[in-house]
């Protein structure tokens, strides 16, 4: 197979000044594409800012004899961070919304601002910056996206329900804009990287850390950046050199007819079957669960 440049392209890349965003920063770099590396420059509790880990990624990128800007804006002012990008460069092809932080607490003990600035930066960042980009891309027809979700968003996980719930809704966000960009070549896709990073540094030993590599993850994200993706509004599992695909699936139900009253001991009776996903099919949009539903009561057309 040829090899896989980006040779013309654009690409902002938000929390690049460490960990997954770096990575993925040289990667695209060392192939041809010139690179926004955004960073905030804070702590992974979201406080602080600063400007040297995103200009010390750029250097490398110019040291290897790449082409990369420094972004020090918040995700949340997502404007500013694509303006970069168009003031520097007069396009965006590429976006990949990775920034994030952690408030990990017990759902009982948190407050408010743990809840809402973990949403802000993660729903929200990933929101604001795509929003700005979107329309660049729409006008160009062209446009590679790479959301981050998370296996505590997709399964859940303790003393995470902000960082689950604003996980959970990235990924919600990208199956609807994997719709809305298809007539516009806009690919719009989901990563949940297993990865040694700053964040995953609090809750994870040294030795996985250095065995869980971000250079592990990036050859997939940056695939899915490159003109040879067709996939678009899929959710990938990957790290440590695993890579795999996850879905959403309904089992094959049960139909307990709409003739007469449907008592509360009928499902009781019936949850084995319910729950039963060994018939699965998989859901790609809306639609399919209510067509689904329709098709059992005799009403599909």
């Amino acid at each position: 197979m040829a090899e896989i440049r980006y040779d013309g392209r654009v690409a902002i890349v938000t929390g690049a000044g460490g960990g997954l965003g770096r990575a993925y920063a040289l990667l695209l770099a060392s192939r041809g594409a010139r690179v926004v590396v955004n960073d905030l420059g804070g702590a992974t509790d979201g406080t602080g800012s600063g400007a040297t880990m995103a200009e010390s990624v750029v250097n490398e990128i110019k040291q290897a004899g790449g082409q990369a800007v420094p972004d020090y804006n918040s995700v949340l002012d997502g404007a500013a961070t694509v303006k970069t990008a168009v003031d520097a460069y007069g396009q965006v092809d590429i976006l990949i919304n990775n920034a994030g932080i952690l408030r990990d607490i017990t759902f009982l003990k948190q407050s408010n601002q743990d809840w809402d600035l973990v949403l802000d930066v993660h729903l929200n960042g990933t929101r604001n910056v795509t929003k700005a980009a979107w329309p660049v891309m729409r006008e160009r027809k062209y446009g590679r996206i790479v959301n981050t979700t998370s296996s505590a968003g997709l399964y859940g996980n303790f003393g995470q329900s902000n960082y689950s719930a604003a996980k959970m809704g990235i990924a919600g966000l990208t199956n609807t804009l994997r719709l809305e960009g298809a007539n516009y070549n806009i690919k719009v896709n989901t990563l949940a990287p297993v990865a040694g990073s700053r964040l995953m540094a609090q809750v994870m030993p040294q030795e996985l850390l250095d065995a869980l590599r971000p250079e592990f993850v990036a050859p997939l994200v940056a695939y899915l950046c490159s003109e040879e993706c067709k996939e678009s509004g899929y959710i990938y599992s990957v790290g440590g050199g695993y890579f795999s695909r996850v879905a959403y699936f309904e089992g094959k139900g049960v139909f307990l007819g709409t003739d007469q009253e449907i008592r509360i001991e009928d499902v009781a009776s019936r949850m084995l079957d319910i729950n039963d996903l060994r018939k699965g099919t998989e859901m790609t949009q809306a639609q399919d669960q209510t067509r689904k539903v329709l098709n059992f009561m005799g009403l599909d057309r």
